[in-house]
């Protein structure tokens, strides 16, 4: 069965934009050309429902792409679950739920949201967000009320997002080669699965006290002659002996 692309999206229950969107993040396949025209078949058909499947359990767009790269991880299915469960946490919140939990205007989630700073799942068709999004959110109008510029935070916070990101590709490379494709992995999923749950937040503590060391490091180097702030260069000393505490918890 082949379909242009208005159908795809019809037969599919989306728009023509979500699928386009899909396209772009790399979700679907390209349609084949015939002159002009986009042609989709069965299987992008199968892949859009797929994705949608994947949306309703809580998956985020990183992660089903993810699977859909990596049609074996399938058969892990404790592994599958539990990057289910760090996903959404406890407990999920709609946008409103969020805003008044964390105390941000629904304007600045929707910033936060364009800027990629934030992906919610979809569930059932309606964008779900989870607590350590509440964390994040509360964090980001910490520093607004300090004074940071909202624009020039949103430009730094959209840098180090996409930084991270590709870190966190790489990570993940780590751990296929070296654990879930190993010996002890292949042969059962579950204890893969424990080993995710263990370093999972040991790697976000790593993550964490790394970046806190660099940024008062380089804070203080730039403070050196500077006598008048003094007692900030205590502050940011104090703060690089006493680490930073990383509140990390596998829910």
């Amino acid at each position: 069965m082949e379909y242009r692309v208005e159908q795809l999206a019809a037969i599919a229950s989306l728009s023509v934009d979500t699928l386009r969107f899909y396209q772009a993040r790399g979700l679907l396949d390209a349609p084949r050309r015939r002159g002009r025209l986009a042609i989709y078949g069965e299987e992008h058909l199968a892949r859009l429902r797929r994705i949608r499947s994947l949306q309703q359990q809580g998956f985020s767009l990183v992660q089903i792409r993810r699977v859909i790269e990596q049609p074996e991880l399938e058969s892990q299915e404790p592994l599958l679950s539990a990057l289910r469960d760090e996903s959404m946490g406890r407990r999920t919140l709609s946008r409103d739920e969020l805003a008044a939990e964390s105390g941000v205007p629904a304007t600045l989630i929707a910033a936060a949201l364009s800027a990629g700073l934030v992906e919610p799942a979809l569930v059932e068709g309606e964008q779900r967000f989870n607590e350590a999004d509440v964390a994040l959110m509360q964090a980001g109008r910490t520093l607004l009320e300090a004074g940071l510029p909202l624009q020039q935070l949103l430009g730094l916070a959209s840098s180090h997002a996409r930084n991270i990101e590709q870190v966190c590709e790489a990570a993940i490379d780590l751990f296929d080669d070296h654990i879930r494709k190993s010996e002890r992995g292949e042969a059962n999923g579950e204890p893969v699965k424990q080993i995710f749950e263990q370093l999972l937040p040991e790697v976000t503590r790593l993550v964490a006290l790394h970046f806190q060391r660099t940024l008062v490091n380089r804070a203080l180097n730039r403070l050196q002659g500077k006598t008048e702030h003094a007692a900030l260069a205590k502050v940011l000393a104090d703060s690089e002996s006493a680490k930073l505490e990383v509140e990390v918890s596998w829910r």
